[in-house]
């Protein structure tokens, strides 16, 4: 059999799905894929998880779209503790107290903030703070029990070729040695930054700014110098170093630039101790891992059957936790449309909405990265100039609104995606420290529950959901007509004048992926009402 993709041959594809990558946001998309009763093959490099924690914050709009795939009581329960803190401390001389401090509230104490608050402003879900490495066991642990998915560990892409009607990949199976061909609907490229997909599509990609160098040093210490200063999320240290709690018990990792011109140092332990400013006793060194941190952002997330989600698409340095809470929204967005169009009910068009939707949220959360970044750089440029603690401490305090950012997490909208039913008239206000209650269409509307306590999200259809709170069924002749045409979708009658209140109209329209695609408050003629269908289905 040959091994070049350009040979592959009349033949259609066997696989409806293949995704190149099984990390958070590979697996993530097969098991939206899954939820839509679409099979995937997932091929893997690897065939354990990361020696690496990597990541070790999901946010809690990523929290709420995990929900809808069952996983994040195993997420808590795998995390922190739920009264772990979430401060940072930014220190200058390891005898004296920090700097300046930032504290933000642990996920126990979120609840209590959000606790009886009902209005649509508080999130279902608040963040989870879980080392990257650990999701990455939970989802990869349920693709491998799903019947849906094909998870093949140990396989990596070689080469790929778009052929009009369906992708064939040359694929590599450690195991055997032996090379494979492999055709598919559609491939999406969730393998990382470096991704090998992207480069066979041939996309490029656009960086903001100079890139650098990392070290992380991965380790086990009981120590209790490291906590001299009480518990905290992160310490930023005025040497250099950042020291990340990793578990709110005794592993952390330390993160220290390694400038370009010089050699990866014999000792990394001891850089991270001498960037501290002071010593303390480590029981293990579980991992030393080099990195590249670069803000891009792929000029394409789609070339014909090709498509780039998570790091494949968009490289953040780790500020701000922006880089794989993205990704996990690709893969919900994407999921649901490639499903859409495999069911029979959605348009390509529907697949073009993809990067209409994501890339500029990419583009905005790439900045909102590169602000705190400018803060974690600046402090230790600062203090080597001689800046006084005084000084250090106001620029600080001034900065620390950074780290209450609910609404770049909640707020983002798809204000130009040619899938949504927009409107005219002012958009509502976006605030950073809070969740704008609304459902202007394309963005997430408020959380709020039902009279009998359940969260209104959880009564959501799988599909496409009518939310009716007229009191008077308008939405269930609008129901049977997108369901004459092969639509999912479920109607969800709610009787509560407060919802009404907050959810601002009587009919409201959700895709799966829970952003607002119509609203009104009269049920349109059958004429408009197929013209928005055809417009949310990408016909």
């Amino acid at each position: 059999m040959t091994t070049d993709p350009r040979n592959a041959g009349p033949a259609g594809p066997g696989h409806p799905v293949l995704i190149v990558g099984a990390g958070p946001v590979g697996a993530t998309l097969a098991l939206e894929l899954a939820r839509h009763g679409v099979r995937s093959t997932v091929v893997e490099t690897s065939t354990t998880v990361s020696a690496h924690p990597k990541m070790d914050f999901i946010n809690g709009r990523s929290m709420e779209l995990l929900r809808r795939l069952g996983v994040t009581e195993e997420i808590r329960r795998r995390g922190v503790g739920p009264d772990e803190p979430f401060t940072f401390l930014w220190t200058a001389e390891p005898d004296r107290p920090p700097v300046s401090v930032w504290e933000y509230p642990s996920v126990a104490g979120l609840r209590r903030r959000h606790d009886g608050v009902d209005d649509g402003s508080a999130p279902l879900e608040p963040y989870q703070r879980l080392q990257g490495s650990l999701l990455e066991d939970v989802l990869r642990g349920r693709l491998r029990r799903h019947p849906l998915v094909d998870l093949r560990e140990g396989w990596t892409l070689r080469d790929l070729a778009d052929h009009g009607s369906f992708v064939s990949a040359v694929l590599h199976d450690e195991a055997t040695g032996t090379e494979r061909m492999l055709r598919a609907g559609y491939l999406v490229g969730c393998d990382g930054g470096g991704s090998t997909v992207r480069r066979q599509a041939g996309i490029a990609t656009g960086q903001s700014g100079p890139g650098t160098r990392h070290c992380d040093v991965y380790f086990r210490s009981g120590d209790p110098a490291l906590v001299r200063h009480g518990a905290f999320f992160l310490t930023i240290a005025a040497g250099g170093v950042t020291l990340v709690n990793r578990d709110g018990g005794a592993t952390w990792t330390g993160t220290f630039v390694l400038p370009d011109d010089e050699p990866e140092p014999a000792d990394p332990l001891a850089v991270v101790k001498r960037q501290l400013g002071f010593d303390f006793a480590v029981e293990e060194v579980l991992n030393v891992a080099y990195w590249h941190g670069r803000l891009a952002v792929a000029e394409s997330y789609r070339a014909g059957r090709v498509f780039l989600a998570g790091d494949a698409a968009h490289q953040f340095y780790p500020t701000g936790g922006h880089g794989a809470n993205t990704g996990l929204g690709d893969a919900c967005d994407l999921g649901w449309k490639l499903a859409a169009v495999l069911n029979g009910w959605g348009g390509d068009r529907l697949l073009d909405s993809y990067e209409a939707e994501r890339r500029p949220v990419a583009l905005f959360n790439r900045e909102m990265c590169a602000n705190l970044l400018a803060v974690w750089t600046r402090f230790p440029r600062l203090a080597a100039i001689g800046a006084s603690r005084p000084q250090l401490a106001a620029y600080l305090g001034k900065e620390s609104f950074q780290i209450d950012n609910i609404g770049i997490h909640f707020g983002y909208r798809y204000r130009d995606s040619p899938v949504v039913c927009h409107e005219d008239g002012p958009e509502p206000d976006w605030q950073w420290q809070a969740i704008t209650p609304t459902t202007w269409p394309g963005g997430r509307p408020p959380s709020v529950r039902l009279d009998d306590g359940d969260a209104l999200f959880d009564r959501l259809g799988t599909g496409l959901t009518l939310v009716d709170l007229s009191r008077e069924n308008r939405g269930k002749a609008l129901a049977e007509q997108a369901r004459r045409r092969g639509l999912p979708i479920a109607l969800l009658p709610v009787d509560s004048p407060g919802i009404r209140a907050v959810w601002e109209r009587d009919l409201v329209l959700l895709r799966p992926d829970q952003h607002v695609a119509w609203r009104g408050d009269e049920a349109p003629d059958p004429a408009v009402w197929d013209g928005v269908l055809d417009r949310i289905s990408g016909a």
